[in-house]
C-alpha cells in the first residue's frame, strides 16, 4: 500500500522579540565596540572579561525582520534547542543528531514562517485555554523521573519552564488559526476516495508481514555464542536457562521504516533462519524469522478509511502551501544574516 503523505512537522517554535535598543544605541551615538571590549571591558576574573558582551551581542543579531518583528540568533538557537528537547521524546543517540540535522538546514524558514502565522493568530484575536498549556508540560514532565531531571534538562538545553510554556502557548495559537484558515476549510467527498481506489486498486494490498524474534544479549561473544547454537539446532527455551538473554516478538509489516543495521540484518533471512548479532546502542541483537505472512489485496471497505486520510494530508499540504506564499507575497519579509 502506498505510503501516507505527510505534511512536516513545522515545528512552531518561536522565541519572543529581544529588545536591541542598548546595542543601537551603543554603535550609533557612543563609543565603538572594539574599543568598549579592549578599554572599558579589561580582562580579568571580578568581571569575566568581554567574553559576555561578545556572546550577548552575538545572540542579540539580527537575522531577519518580518513584518513590525525580529528573528535574532538567539532565536535560532532557542529553537534548535526546544526541537532537540522534543525530539528527544522519540529519538536517541545518533538517531537523535541526525534528525536536528535534517532540521538545521531550513531553521530560519520555519521561524519566519511561524511568525507569520503567529501574527494571523493575533490579527484574528485567537485565545488559548492556559489549561492545555499546563497539561502539555505534565505530559513532558512524565518522561522524567522528578522534577529536578526535567529542569536539569531544560537548563543543558539553555532553556527555563518559562521558555517552554511560551512555545507552547505559540504552538497552540498557531495550530487554531491553521484549524481557521486552512484544515478547517478541507473537505474529502465519498467519490474521490472511490476515484482513488478504482485508479491506484492494484497497489493497495495488506503488504507481507514478517513475525520475529529479537534477541538482546550484554556482549558481542555471548550474542555470537548464541547464534552459532541456535544455527546448529539449540532450542531458544534451552538457551534461556544458559545465558542472560532477552526475547521480544516483533512484527514487521511491508513498507515500515527500520533502522538501517536491522534492516540489512533481517531482510533476507527465511523462516527459522538466524541473523549475525547486531549492535544497536549499548545491546547486541539476534534476530530469527518466526513466520512470512503474504500481502492481500484490500477491499474499499477496508482501505477507505486511509484513502480518507491519504487525500486530506494531500489536500492539507498543498493548501497550507498556498495560505503561506499568500501571507509572504503580504509581509514585509528581510533576512540579514551572512
Amino acid at each position: 500500500m502506498p505510503g501516507a503523505i505527510r505534511l512536516k512537522n513545522k515545528g512552531y517554535f518561536v522565541k519572543p522579540i529581544i529588545n536591541l535598543k542598548f546595542f543601537i544605541l551603543l554603535f550609533c551615538f557612543f563609543l565603538p565596540i572594539s574599543y568598549l571590549l579592549t578599554v572599558c571591558l579589561p580582562a580579568g576574573p571580578a568581571n569575566g572579561g568581554a567574553g559576555w558582551l561578545i556572546a550577548a551581542y552575538a545572540e542579540d543579531k539580527i537575522v531577519a525582520i518580518v513584518n513590525s518583528d525580529v528573528i535574532t540568533r538567539k532565536d535560532l538557537i532557542d529553537s534548535l534547542n526546544f526541537m532537540r528537547l522534543q525530539l528527544s521524546r522519540e529519538y536517541k543517540g545518533k538517531d537523535l543528531e541526525e534528525k536536528i540535522g535534517t532540521v538545521k538546514m531550513d531553521i530560519l524558514e520555519r521561524l519566519i514562517e511561524d511568525r507569520l502565522i503567529l501574527q494571523e493568530a493575533k490579527k484574528n484575536k485567537i485565545t488559548i485555554d492556559e489549561a492545555r498549556i499546563k497539561s502539555r508540560i505534565n505530559e513532558i514532565k512524565k518522561d522524567y523521573p522528578t522534577d529536578t531531571q526535567f529542569q536539569a534538562e531544560l537548563m543543558k538545553q539553555g532553556l527555563t519552564q518559562g521558555d517552554i510554556e511560551k512555545k507552547i502557548r505559540e504552538q497552540f495559537l498557531m495550530f487554531g488559526i491553521v484549524e481557521q484558515k486552512v484544515r478547517g476549510k478541507i473537505t474529502i467527498l465519498p467519490d474521490e476516495v472511490t476515484e482513488f481506489y478504482e485508479k491506484n486498486k492494484k497497489d493497495l494490498n495488506s503488504g507481507e508481514v514478517r513475525e520475529l524474534e529479537a534477541i538482546s544479549l550484554e556482549t558481542d561473544d555471548l550474542a555470537k555464542s548464541v547464534a552459532y547454537n541456535l544455527k546448529l539446532g539449540a532450542k531458544l527455551e534451552d538457551l534461556a536457562s544458559r545465558y542472560p538473554l532477552i526475547v521480544n516478538k516483533l512484527e514487521i509489516r511491508s513498507g515500515e521504516e527500520l533502522k538501517k543495521d536491522i534492516e540489512e540484518a533481517v531482510s533476507k533471512l527465511g523462516i527459522n533462519e538466524i541473523s549475525k548479532p547486531v549492535r544497536i546502542d549499548d545491546k547486541y541483537y539476534i534476530f530469527r524469522i518466526v513466520s512470512i505472512t503474504p500481502g492481500k489485496d484490500l477491499s474499499l471497505s477496508e482501505v477507505g478509511g486511509k484513502i480518507r486520510d491519504l487525500l486530506f494530508e494531500k489536500k492539507m499540504q498543498e493548501s497550507m502551501v498556498k495560505w503561506l506564499d499568500e501571507l509572504k507575497k503580504n509581509s514585509y519579509i528581510k533576512i540579514t544574516q551572512d
